[in-house]
């Protein structure tokens, strides 16, 4: 296969993916950010691929351990590589199984799940890469990713995910009624959000809320102050929803 060596969080992170395909990039990082993990905490990603928010986020929280499940076995290969070469492999381990037919080993419950779903809601035109058809186009809907993450998180943990933003209605149809937050990524000022953070608390009673979101870039294109710190895995993305 034949693969690209990336670095994420200002270097910190170096990972090999493949040219070809769907690659990962600051989706991966912004979802990362995104999970309100602490020391000691035990996390699940549903759909892992490379391993690329994985390894942000245990680079970004010491302490957590992260188990991650993909279904392309080839991916699984190349994650628990990068796993290794940024020496992560006793904090992160990945899986090759389906995320809605978990081992009966995953089958129980994490502090945390975070998600990258497939944007496309149904096949439309499919990529003649197989890896990259199987990453964009969601045949299973949000429900099914939403209802798949919650039955894997604590009574009140999260569950974290990075959507197209045109897909939000679709979301909160499938979410619970409380207990969510959204939250925009903005291109620049001015400019409709693209994609959106969607976490839920489980079990919480806390209304919907709409947080102000971020702003990517100023408009000469660079990134701005706050999503570069971000970026760099200097600050995260504080958008937990209330334990209420």
């Amino acid at each position: 296969m034949d693969c690209s060596e990336d670095r994420f969080l200002g270097g910190r992170i170096g990972v090999r993916q493949p040219r070809d395909g769907f690659r990962s990039g600051t989706d991966a990082v912004m979802l990362a950010a995104a999970v309100p993990a602490g020391a000691g905490e035990e996390i699940l990603e549903l759909g892992s691929g490379v391993g690329i928010a994985s390894l942000c986020l245990v680079a970004r929280v010491p302490g957590c351990r992260i188990q991650g499940v993909e279904i392309a076995p080839e991916l699984v290969t190349l994650a628990d590589g990068n796993a290794r070469a940024n020496a992560l492999e006793r904090r992160v381990q990945f899986e090759h199984a389906n995320a809605f037919a978990l081992p009966r080993p995953l089958r129980r419950e994490f502090d945390h799940v975070f998600c990258n779903p497939p944007f496309h809601q149904s096949a439309g035109e499919v990529s003649p890469n197989a890896d990259r058809a199987r990453a964009l186009s969601d045949r299973e809907g949000l429900g099914r990713w939403i209802d798949a993450g919650l039955a894997r998180t604590t009574g009140d943990g999260t569950l974290t995910m990075i959507l197209r933003a045109d897909r939000l209605a679709e979301a909160l149809r499938a979410a619970p009624q409380y207990g969510v937050c959204v939250f925009p990524l903005w291109p620049c000022v001015g400019e409709a959000a693209k994609r959106i953070l969607l976490q839920i608390r489980k079990n919480s009673h806390a209304p919907l809320r709409l947080a102000a979101g971020l702003v990517l870039h100023d408009a000469d294109g660079r990134y701005t102050a706050q999503a570069d710190a971000v970026l760099r895995g200097v600050t995260s993305l504080a958008l937990a929803s209330p334990r209420l």
